[in-house]
């Protein structure tokens, strides 16, 4: 039996999981975080380890969403899971943020657009289409505008598409107007992140010995942060 602890802070919506390979979701936490999740985040994990009668020296694996996302969450979740990764001696995986939230509607006969809020007006965004047994990527993880974004969008897919995350939400009017009628906006409760999806995911990742090396793990930002771009302006 595998267990892995999993951890989602690419956005404000956070959140932790326990999974076994052989019992499955053992237990599942999320936050709505109002300032960072360094307030919360540690507090929940010891919460949710006790409560399934674990400890950190039970988990064989800790994944982590690598983005994108809040570049501050990011952060925080990666270096969260690195400590875990050098306390323990146990190993990292790191599932993309946008895969993770795709896979909240598996075996999908349509294609399944992710987008979250990238600020300045843009989106996160990526494409996937379900094939066998998981999604492949008709578009990669991009930041852009959302009419360019659909405007690709068309140009691969006369099928209706499924939109899910925050950014879907925000330019709701946007997307059904730019698609024609061929968007399908996703549920409220179908388009938060799920910490359970990139344990999943992280799960898959290990039986596959694709492991990340924690020294060198960054998170996938896509864009530099404000920060780098006021410091080498």
């Amino acid at each position: 039996m595998m267990k892995i602890l999993a951890i989602d802070t690419s956005t404000m919506l956070g959140g932790i999981a326990i999974t076994d390979d052989s019992l499955g979701l053992i237990a599942e936490v999320r936050l709505n975080v109002k300032s960072t999740h360094s307030e919360r985040l540690m507090t929940e994990i010891d919460h949710i380890l006790r409560q399934a009668g674990l400890t950190l020296s039970d988990m064989d694996v800790f994944a982590v969403a690598i983005g994108p996302g809040s570049f501050t969450g990011l952060r925080i979740g990666l270096s969260t899971i690195k400590g875990f990764s050098y306390a323990t001696g146990k190993p990292i995986v790191s599932v993309p943020t946008l895969e993770a939230l795709a896979w909240n509607f598996s075996y999908s006969r349509y294609p399944v657009c992710t987008m979250l809020d990238a600020r300045k007006k843009e989106i996160y965004a990526a494409l996937f289409k379900w094939d066998n047994n998981g999604f492949v990527r008709l578009i990669d993880e991009v930041s852009t505008k959302v009419k360019e974004f659909l405007g690709n969008v068309k140009l691969l897919t006369n099928e209706f598409v499924i939109f899910t995350g925050e950014g879907s939400l925000l330019y709701r009017d946007k997307i059904i107007e730019g698609m024609g009628g061929k968007a399908i906006i996703a549920p409220h409760e179908k388009i938060i992140p799920s910490p359970a999806n990139v344990a999943f995911l992280g799960l898959q990742k290990a039986r596959e010995g694709n492991f990340s090396e924690p020294i060198s793990l960054v998170p996938f930002y896509i864009r530099r942060s404000e920060a780098e771009i006021k410091r080498d302006g």
